[in-house]
This record gives C-alpha cells, sequence and structure tokens, in this order.
C-alpha cells in the first residue's frame, strides 16, 4: 500500500474542546488536511520541540528517545496507520541496526517523537479520503469543518484558524516581555508542569513570528 508523506501544518488551541489542541497534518505535495484533537500534555511536547527548546529536565518524550538512542535504536519513521470509529492508530518504525521493530503508540505521541527524531510521518490513501480535509487555495486560511463524526480521544475536528487575542486577555500579559523573556518564561512554565500558561506563551511567540 502507498504510503502518504505528512507534514505538520499547524498547531493551536482546540476551539471546541477546552484544554484540547487541534494538530493538523498536512499531505505533502496536496491540498488535503488531516486534523486530530491532542491532549495538552502531548501538544506541549510537540511545540517544545518545534520550537527548539530545551527543557532544563527532559520531557517524557525526550527521555524515551535518550533511552532509544543509548541503545542505538533510531525512529526511522512514523505510519498513521489505521482509523477506526474516529480514532487514529499510529506506528513506529524503529531499527537497532539489525532488525525493524513495528511499535504501537497513540498518534499524538508518535508525532511528538516523529519531530525529536526529525522523521518522516506517513499516512495511506484511504485514511485521507475518511478524514481529510481538502483545502483549496482561497480557503486554505480559512476556517474549514471537517465530517461531524464524534471519535473518542484522538479524533477528527473542525481546521479553525486560531484567532488572535490580545495577551491581556489571560492572566498573564505577556505583550511587554521581550522574545528572550518569553522564552525564558515557556522554559520556566514547562519545568513547572504549567501547561497551559505555557500555551499562552508559545502562542504569543507565534503570534511575533508571524508578523
Amino acid at each position: 500500500m502507498k504510503k502518504i508523506r505528512l507534514e505538520i501544518a499547524g498547531l493551536s488551541f482546540s476551539q471546541t474542546q477546552s484544554g484540547a489542541y487541534a494538530l493538523v497534518l498536512g499531505e505533502q505535495g496536496g491540498n488535503r488536511r488531516l486534523p486530530i484533537i491532542i491532549g495538552g500534555f502531548e501538544a506541549q511536547a510537540i511545540a517544545v520541540e518545534l520550537e527548539s527548546m530545551t527543557p532544563t529536565r527532559p520531557l517524557t518524550h525526550d527521555l524515551f528517545k535518550n533511552f532509544a538512542l543509548a541503545f542505538k535504536i533510531h525512529v526511522d519513521e512514523v505510519i498513521v496507520y489505521n482509523l477506526k470509529e474516529g480514532i487514529f492508530y499510529s506506528k513506529l518504525i524503529c531499527n537497532n541496526g539489525d532488525s525493524v521493530i513495528e511499535i504501537d503508540a497513540r498518534t499524538s505521541d508518535a508525532i511528538a517523537m516523529a519531530v525529536r527524531f526529525n522523521c518522516p510521518i506517513y499516512t495511506y490513501e484511504f485514511i485521507l479520503s475518511q478524514a481529510g480535509v481538502v483545502m483549496d487555495d482561497e480557503t486554505a486560511n480559512e476556517e474549514t469543518p471537517a465530517p461531524a463524526t464524534q471519535p473518542k480521544s484522538e479524533k477528527k475536528v473542525p481546521v479553525e484558524k486560531k484567532k488572535s487575542t490580545p495577551a491581556s486577555s489571560s492572566n498573564n500579559d505577556f505583550s511587554s516581555l521581550t522574545t528572550e523573556e518569553l522564552k525564558e518564561e515557556l522554559m520556566r512554565a514547562i519545568d513547572e508542569e504549567a501547561y497551559e500558561k505555557a500555551g499562552k506563551i508559545r502562542d504569543e511567540l507565534s503570534r511575533r513570528k508571524a508578523g
């Protein structure tokens, strides 16, 4: 079965579920998007690596990577291989130099490992056909609802454009901080496991980078 490569196209607060995040995977060289709901911890694990941040102490996914490398195990690729009742199933394709081993994983954890090992992410046509959202040139940056099925944990969600809101609308006003100070605050929030605060800081950094 032919594999289709995916890239991380977006990561933002979910507008439909409190405390959840929308991870959007995009078809490489295509216009389809695969939206998935993930938890806050996994979202932060992905965001921290994408932002090239290094926590003072390793997060769970960093620990897994360090453990794997210590035993000369490398993650070659991640495959989102199935979709049942709205739940995405993924696996890590690992290599120790002598053999290739497939390890089942939640999609959010699999993506968190993919960004750490800088390995490709794949899926299959039937998954994109069932759960993918087609984005044309005019609607790529607009809100586009996904099918209305309600999976259980990691599920399809509307691909919603992140609405910019003033930092002062939260309990913390980060607008007056410099970018370097924001990065320090992000690392402190992660170390303290204050993931909601970390998410707001990450969004402020993203807004500045986009600007």
